[in-house]
């Protein structure tokens, strides 16, 4: 079964009982609260997923007391299968108040979890399967998805930052994608961008991270013709807290528009943002994104910024994962 299936291709006693309501009867489940809220986060090892659980449940760390438990997700195999029998293989674990999962590897493992165990699901992004199997989904307003009491629409993807106050307009930091269905890659365009900007800001000290889908052939040019000049890491070089610690202090971000996560990140801590020149595959919903960023004057676009447009810090702070957390604690837990 490929990840992320609709229900139509579950088995029809799964996809009965999920119709039938089974998995929303699960008792009394605004009795069950407790101090502090035990929160399973259920991962699929995808660091942009886990960014992303992370910042909502330190936000929600924030406004409340919580027990965290990391729960790995199942196999597709084994979560429907425990999603079926009723039996979700964990132990020494506390009841969750609410399960969070990002990326469709962790949906039917959140689903069982909920059925074994209790809880509220909330889920990120827009989920493979009907959102009405959730308890919330937190998907983000590009992609176009109807209003439904359980939805809540984000500005992009949640993340773990917060507005910086460390930030120094002698430190830059340039944040490049690669290969993907959205945007065309062209590796020559986008390592001349990026010379061009060292090169016109030469009293900035600059750091420059890749991704795991940024082609070798460019990594390699940048690497050659800049490795003198800025600080060069590797995703696989970079320790977990390297981009953090980097976006705090970057007092300009620049980023390719195929980086959605990164681009949140950067506007979240409240630096200066830039993008680099990509054309879009079509017109989208991560295009339509992008493109209602720059509308709202929260980016400023390579050729805007070399004929003279300086950068600027967005005009309106941007920390969805709070604003998530907000709602869930006043709706969910308004006595804690």
């Amino acid at each position: 079964m490929a990840s992320g299936c609709p229900v139509a291709c579950l088995p029809p006693v799964a996809a009965e009982a999920f119709d039938s309501g089974w998995w929303a009867a699960r008792g009394d489940r605004d009795g069950m609260m407790s101090a502090p809220c035990v929160i399973w986060r259920v991962t699929d090892g995808k660091r942009g997923h886990e960014r992303q659980t992370q910042g909502l449940v330190q936000a929600l760390g924030r406004l409340m007391p919580v027990a965290v438990r990391d729960v790995p997700a199942l196999s597709e195999a084994r979560a429907l299968r425990s999603l079926m029998t009723g039996r979700f293989p964990v132990s020494g674990a506390s009841s969750p108040a609410i399960i969070v999962g990002a990326g469709h590897g962790t949906h039917l493992t959140m689903l069982a979890a909920q059925r074994a165990h209790g809880g509220r699901t909330v889920v990120l992004m827009n989920p493979g399967l009907p959102r009405r199997y959730f308890d919330l989904c937190l998907v983000p307003q590009h992609d176009g998805v109807a209003e439904a009491p359980n939805v809540l629409m984000t500005v992009g993807a949640l993340n773990a930052m917060d507005l910086s106050t460390e930030q120094s307009g002698k430190t830059g930091l340039i944040l490049l994608g690669g290969l993907s269905p959205h945007y065309r890659w062209r590796g020559r365009v986008i390592a001349a961008q990026v010379r061009d900007i060292v090169g016109r800001c030469p009293d900035v000290v600059w750091s420059l991270t890749t991704s795991a889908r940024t082609p070798r052939a460019t990594a390699e040019l940048l690497h050659e013709t800049l490795a003198h000049d800025i600080e060069f890491v590797t995703p696989d070089d970079a320790p977990l807290d390297w981009l953090p610690s980097r976006l705090r202090r970057a007092g300009q971000v620049w980023v390719t528009p195929d980086s959605v996560s990164m681009l949140y990140e950067a506007l979240t801590v409240g630096a200066a943002v830039g993008l680099l020149d990509l054309d879009p595959v079509r017109t989208g919903r991560v295009a339509r994104g992008v493109e209602e960023l720059h509308r709202q004057g929260m980016v400023v676009q390579y050729t805007e910024w070399r004929a003279g447009r300086p950068l600027h810090r967005p005009p309106a702070q941007l920390n969805e994962a709070a604003r998530c957390a907000h709602w869930i604690r006043e709706r969910w837990f308004p006595d804690l």
